[in-house]
């Protein structure tokens, strides 16, 4: 293609903290096994907001500039050589993360362990691979999943973070008639309240320290009965932390009327005190899936998981759920799931989006939960 036939398009590119451009960029043709996509949804999450506001995500920090953007869908425009099970014109999820297809862990179909795993966003890997917060996009075909026709390109956004949590439930052995406890309802944790719904759990309970996020979650059906953890002062040793976490999940418990806890404990936070909460929110013989990525190193309470034998399991990404992801968003079982959606903005006020997800409310006061960006 000569330089006059290179097309254009825009995509938010971030420089460093604070320092995202609206940049003209060449649409190139879509190489082998490769389809090119039209962005159409892309939603917000808080690794994009990290690299915003700091340049960097925990241990993996920016080496050069970067798209961001992971949680998409759009319409696929092109295809390259090679491709067979995708047409121009079909609508599409895009699953972020592009495997090697050769260890151990991706012919064990754990491919979310990959070692040479890259993730569109991410800056763990250089150079880095550009995100979905552009007009288009190629991408391996293999992780292009094809949507139900009744599944919208905002629900299909929503197929990645929900797909966390059905990674999450797999390995905590989520199943109907088992009751359900969230720490956090952001948007991962009112994800991981839908699912346990959908899933045919017989009670879904939610803990936060935002009222206003919790009110949400409950009026609008994800939980059926919530609790607001008392702001006070950082604990000053670690005995007190510990003792301060058993006591303020007795009272939830309390609350709740169960005081043996629950089976499965979501811990969507990722905070150290919601954590060692978890430990003693969990029935005997129950399980704990850390889902949230905050505190590195934790203090654990391990002797109450033990002594009761509280599964504590980790989780990372996904593998192998964006079929059932899509198919569970376009059943309608998923109710009210679309009012995660609070603002949508357009690609152009990019950085306008990332500041109100910072702030948690918008200029009126109403909170933020998910943006959505759009063409």
């Amino acid at each position: 293609m000569s330089p006059a036939q290179v097309h254009t398009q825009r995509a938010a590119v971030l420089h460093g903290p604070k320092d995202l451009r609206i940049e003209d960029r060449p649409v190139w043709p879509p190489q082998y096994n490769h389809a090119q996509v039209a962005i159409k949804s892309t939603g917000l999450c808080g690794s994009d907001l990290h690299y915003y506001l700091e340049g960097r995500n925990g241990d993996f920090a920016l080496q050069a500039s970067l798209v961001l953007g992971h949680e998409s869908a759009g319409v696929i425009v092109s295809v390259g050589p090679g491709v067979k099970n995708l047409v121009p014109g079909q609508r599409v999820a895009i699953e972020a993360g592009v495997m090697c297809k050769q260890c151990d862990y991706c012919d064990s179909g754990r491919y979310n362990l990959c070692k040479e795993m890259r993730f569109a966003s991410s800056a763990k890997t250089f150079p880095h691979l550009d995100g979905t917060l552009q007009d288009r996009m190629n991408h391996p075909a293999h992780v292009l999943h094809p949507l139900p026709d009744s599944c919208s390109f905002e629900q299909a956004a929503l197929a990645e973070p929900l797909s966390v949590l059905i990674h999450a439930g797999r390995r905590a052995g989520l199943r109907a008639g088992q009751r359900v406890l969230v720490f956090g309802v952001g948007a991962i944790g009112i994800l991981a309240c839908a699912l346990a719904k959908s899933k045919g759990a017989a009670e879904v309970v939610a803990i936060d320290i935002n009222q206003q996020r919790l009110d949400f979650a409950k009026s609008n059906g994800f939980t059926s009965k919530t609790y607001c953890l008392p702001m006070v002062d950082r604990a000053k040793t670690t005995d007190e932390q510990l003792r301060r976490a058993r006591e303020n999940v007795s009272m939830a418990l309390t609350e709740f009327k169960s005081p043996d806890g629950y089976d499965i404990v979501f811990e969507c936070t990722g905070a150290e005190p919601c954590i060692q909460m978890s430990i003693h929110a969990a029935v005997t013989g129950g399980k704990v899936m850390l889902v949230g990525m905050g505190s590195r190193n934790v203090m654990l309470p391990l002797s109450a998981a033990a002594l009761r034998e509280v599964d504590i399991q980790g989780s990372f990404r996904y593998a192998n759920t964006y079929p059932d992801a899509l198919a569970l968003l376009g059943s309608g079982k998923l109710e009210n799931i679309e009012k995660l959606i609070t603002h949508r903005i357009e690609l152009q006020d990019t950085a306008h989006a990332f500041e109100l997800l910072a702030r948690g409310k918008d200029e009126d006061g109403n909170m933020v939960i998910k943006v959505m960006i759009g063409p």
